[in-house]
């Protein structure tokens, strides 16, 4: 296990990747020129600032049919080449859970990756494999027969699978039962044609050192059976684990410290996890809720510190062990606890064209569009029709000229 360093200092490519301490608070934060809006509340440490957003993307100028070459008649370079624009299918899992002999709407997986297709996506990331019963195939395709199956539908409409919100042990040390589903689910990404297989949680759910150090042996372990598979194992996070790690004394009754280092829980994780063997799926909506919630935490003397989170910043730091994201838009709210709101990509305050011009890599990276809230009780049509909406504004980002 890689032994754990300093957070403040940065060597080799990591520097080299940092951003420069003169940068304009604007620019590390992912903020446009055009608004720059803040919000202070009052806490005892002092005044806290709440989410800094800048213009959301414009609204889809129409369907960008270009094939990868990342200009578009003279608007500017694409941010998201054609063949890296993908969803989670989390996003339209009503759609794949209706009932075909119900209902007139897409249904099911197949039906839902021909919608998908025409609307412009070219790729996809499953959240499990089942589907409605009366839809081809059954209820569920989480099998080597229903893996060919669902690669033959994915090819029909020229749709790629990058990953999957699957399987990861819960056993540490490695049940055998555990290790044979695990490589169940490494042989269905492969046959999906996937480069990673990944899971919607956390490592741990602990806030402190000694249980991610035990969460990174078992990561690592199982990043060493995915790699012989060919695959690339990741994790996906939400705002708690960009929380701040409890490492440092005073220790409570149980033995535990109480005050933190300053280094975030995810950032220890990539510390001590191998490169070669663990990546990781920003949720860049969770990571702006933790810009919104995490930005002090209690130094081993006791004071209040400050630290406001950047989730570029990260990205850049940690470069390619980020290869997938998932494109979430929110709009401020600072009533709610979480600093915003869900909405569909493109139509919210979240600065997407800042934040994929500062993390780079457009031909490597897979941004997926995601809202949790788009499957709808009173509307079965809406969320395949914000798929088409987040789409067209993913689209429709371009780099800004200078």
């Amino acid at each position: 296990m890689t032994s754990y360093s300093d957070p403040s200092r940065t060597t080799g490519a990591d520097a080299a990747l940092t951003d420069t301490p003169d940068e304009a608070l604007r620019r590390s934060l992912g903020v446009a020129r055009r608004r720059f809006l803040s919000t202070c509340t009052a806490v005892a440490a002092g005044a806290v600032a709440a989410p800094v957003f800048g213009a959301s993307p414009a609204l889809a100028h129409g369907r960008d049919h270009g094939h990868g070459h990342g200009h578009d008649h003279g608007r500017g370079q694409v941010l998201v080449p054609p063949h890296k624009r993908g969803i989670i299918l989390y996003t339209v899992r009503d759609a794949t859970a209706r009932d075909p002999l119900a209902s007139d709407l897409p249904s099911g997986f197949r039906e839902v990756f021909k919608q998908l297709a025409r609307h412009g996506y070219r790729q996809v990331e499953f959240a499990g494999y089942n589907q409605h019963a009366n839809a081809p195939g059954g209820a569920s395709l989480e099998s080597v027969e229903g893996a060919r199956l669902l690669r033959s539908w994915l090819d029909e409409y020229g749709l790629r699978a990058q990953g999957n919100h699957g399987f990861i042990p819960s056993s540490w040390p490695l049940t055998a039962a555990d290790k044979d589903t695990f490589k169940k689910h490494l042989e269905i990404a492969n046959i999906l044609g996937m480069d990673h297989m990944g899971t919607g949680g956390d490592p741990t759910g602990s806030s402190y050192r000694a249980d991610w150090d035990v969460a990174a042996d078992k990561w690592n372990a199982l990043g060493e059976i995915a790699r012989r598979e060919g695959i690339k194992l990741y994790t996906h996070n939400h705002d708690s684990a960009y929380g701040f790690l409890l490492d440092r004394g005073p220790l409570d009754d149980q033995g535990r410290p109480i005050r933190s280092s300053g280094i975030r829980k995810l950032e220890y994780f990539l510390k001590v996890t191998d490169p070669k063997l663990v990546w990781l799926e920003m949720d860049i909506f969770w990571a702006h809720v933790a810009q919104y919630k995490f930005h002090t935490y209690t130094a081993p003397d006791g004071s209040t510190r400050r630290n406001v989170f950047d989730p570029a910043g990260l990205v850049t730091r940690y470069n390619k062990r980020y290869p997938l994201f998932h494109a979430k838009d929110g709009v401020v709210d600072t009533s709610n606890g979480m600093g915003w709101d869900m909405v569909p990509f493109g139509t919210g305050d979240i600065d997407y064209t800042t934040f994929f011009s500062r993390v780079g890599l457009s031909n490597y990276r897979n941004p997926m569009v995601e809202d949790d809230n788009s499957p709808s009780a009173t509307d079965p049509a809406q969320s395949l029709r914000e798929a088409k909406i987040s789409y067209d504004n993913m689209a429709a980002l371009r780099r800004r000229r200078r």
